[in-house]
C-alpha cells in the first residue's frame, strides 16, 4: 500500500479568501464608504465577514443603506463576560508572555481617555476574536480605521497568527493615537485613502514605507443628469456633513453672510447632525440668515442624489480641528462631481487631490470665509464654466474612483498578504 500525502490542513488553490473586517460599528450611515468596500469585495469573490467591537445599531441608524453583503457579528458590552473568560484563559495557556504583549499594546500615552477607553475594550476584543476567526478559517483581517479596529486587529493577530492591515483616513490618524507606529510594523500592508496621508504617514514611519499604499476609496458613479439645473436665483447651495468643528461650517455661514450683503439671492441647505448643531443655529441668527439657511438635520444616504440633482453648487469648507482631526476626501464631494455638481472646497488634506482649480471645482484657503464666498459667488456668476468644471470632475471621479478598480486593487494587496509577500506598490 503506498503513502498517500496528508491533505486534510491543505486548501484547495481556488478556495475564495476569506477576510474578517474589524470594526466599531457596521453599517454607519456616515461610512457608507466602507460598506460600498465590503460590498464590492464580496461581489469580486472575496468571502468578507464583519465583526464589530460595539453592538448592533438601532434601525433607525441604518435608514437608507443597503443591506451589506457579508455577514456580521456584534459584540459590545453584552460580550464582557465572555471576553474577560477568554483574557482568563489566554493569561493561562500563553502564560506571562501574553500578558507582557498586552501591556505593551495598553500601557503608552493615549491622546485622549476615550481614545484610551476604545484601545482597552479593542485589546479585550482582539483576544476574543483571536480564537473565533481562527475557528472560522479566516486567513487575513483588516480594519478600515487606524484607532480602535486597528487595535483589535493588531491583538488578534498576534495571538491567531492571522495576517492583518488596516486602513489610515482622517480622525483616525490626526493625531494618532498614540500606538500608531506600531501598528504599522506589525501589519502587513496599510492602505491610505489620499496621498497626504500617504506622504504624513511615510514621514511619520519612514521604515515601512514599503508597505504603504494609497488607494482611493470607490464611488457608486450615479447617471450623468439629463436635464439642465433650474436657472437661479434664488441658488440653491448645499453642504452636508457631521456637525463637527473639522467640517468648518461656521466659515460657510460667515461667507454666506458676506455673499447676502453682497446682494446674492441664495438658500443654503446644511444637512447633517452632530455636537455643533446649536452653536450653527446660533450663528444662523447672529449672522440674519434665518431665511436662507435651513437645517434639516440627517439626510439619509439615499436621498443625497435628490438634494445633489436640486442644487447649483455643494460648498465643502473643511478646516484643521483643534485637536488635529481634519477630513480625507469627503465622498459626497465625488458624489457632487459624479452627478456634475459644481464643487467649491478648501484646500485641506485630500481635497486638492480632486478639486483642481480651473480644472474640476474652486478652491479657497482653509478657514477664509472671505475667499471661500469669493470662491462660491465665482462659481455662481459663471454658470458656463461651473458646467465645464463640473464634467471634468465627474471625468476625474470615473477615472481615480471607480470602486470594481479601486477595490479590485485592495483585493490584490490581501492576496499577496495571504501569500506572504510585498506588492511594493504605492499608489
Amino acid at each position: 500500500m503506498t503513502n498517500k500525502p496528508k491533505t486534510e490542513n491543505r486548501r484547495p488553490k481556488t478556495a475564495p479568501l476569506r477576510v474578517a473586517y474589524l470594526l466599531l460599528w457596521f453599517p454607519e450611515p456616515s461610512q457608507t464608504f466602507v460598506l460600498d468596500e465590503v460590498n464590492t469585495l464580496a461581489r469580486l469573490g472575496v468571502e468578507i465577514s464583519v465583526y464589530t467591537l460595539y453592538g448592533s445599531r438601532p434601525a433607525r441608524r441604518l435608514a437608507g443603506l443597503a443591506p451589506g453583503a457579508a455577514p456580521v457579528s456584534h459584540l459590545g458590552l453584552g460580550s464582557l463576560a465572555k471576553l474577560l473568560r477568554d483574557l482568563v484563559r489566554l493569561r493561562r495557556d500563553r502564560g506571562p508572555a501574553a500578558g507582557e504583549f498586552l501591556r505593551q499594546v495598553l500601557v503608552r500615552r493615549w491622546r485622549t481617555w476615550e481614545t484610551a477607553g476604545e484601545a482597552l475594550w479593542a485589546a479585550l476584543a482582539g483576544v476574543h476574536l483571536a480564537g473565533v476567526l481562527k475557528r472560522a478559517g479566516i486567513r487575513h483581517l483588516h480594519a478600515p480605521w487606524a484607532d480602535g479596529p486597528a487595535t483589535a486587529a493588531w491583538v488578534a493577530s498576534h495571538f491567531s497568527g492571522i495576517p492583518f492591515s488596516f486602513s489610515a483616513r482622517a480622525y483616525d490618524l490626526h493625531p494618532p493615537d498614540g500606538a500608531l507606529e506600531e501598528k504599522i510594523a506589525a501589519a502587513t500592508f496599510v492602505r491610505t485613502n489620499t496621498r497626504a496621508n500617504l506622504k504624513y504617514l511615510a514621514e511619520l514611519a519612514p521604515g515601512s514605507s514599503a508597505k504603504l499604499v494609497n488607494i482611493y476609496n470607490g464611488v457608486s458613479l450615479a447617471p450623468a443628469p439629463r436635464t439642465a439645473r433650474p436657472e437661479g436665483p434664488p441658488f440653491q447651495l448645499l453642504a452636508l456633513g457631521r456637525l463637527v468643528p473639522k467640517k468648518g461650517f461656521p466659515v460657510l455661514l460667515e461667507a454666506c453672510r458676506l455673499l447676502l450683503a453682497g446682494g446674492l439671492d441664495f438658500r443654503l441647505t446644511l444637512g447633517g447632525d452632530g455636537p455643533e448643531r446649536p452653536k450653527l443655529q446660533a450663528l444662523v441668527v447672529q449672522s440674519g440668515l434665518q431665511d436662507r439657511v435651513a437645517l434639516p438635520g440627517f439626510i439619509p444616504h439615499r436621498e443625497v442624489p435628490g438634494w445633489l440633482a436640486r442644487s447649483h453648487l455643494l460648498v465643502m469648507p473643511s478646516v484643521i480641528a483643534p485637536s488635529g482631526d481634519r477630513d480625507g476626501i469627503p465622498n459626497v464631494v465625488l458624489e457632487a462631481l459624479s452627478q456634475e455638481v459644481p464643487v467649491v472646497a478648501s484646500a485641506v488634506s485630500g481635497l486638492p487631490e480632486v478639486i483642481l482649480p480651473g480644472e474640476t471645482g474652486w478652491l479657497a484657503p482653509s478657514g477664509d470665509h472671505a475667499a471661500l464666498a469669493e470662491a462660491m459667488a465665482a462659481a455662481l456668476s459663471d454658470p458656463a464654466e461651473a458646467r465645464r468644471r463640473a464634467r471634468a470632475g465627474r471625468k476625474l471621479v470615473q477615472r481615480e474612483f471607480d470602486s470594481r478598480r479601486n477595490y479590485g486593487l485592495l483585493k490584490t494587496w490581501f492576496e499577496g498578504a495571504d501569500r506572504g509577500q510585498g506588492l511594493g506598490v504605492r499608489g
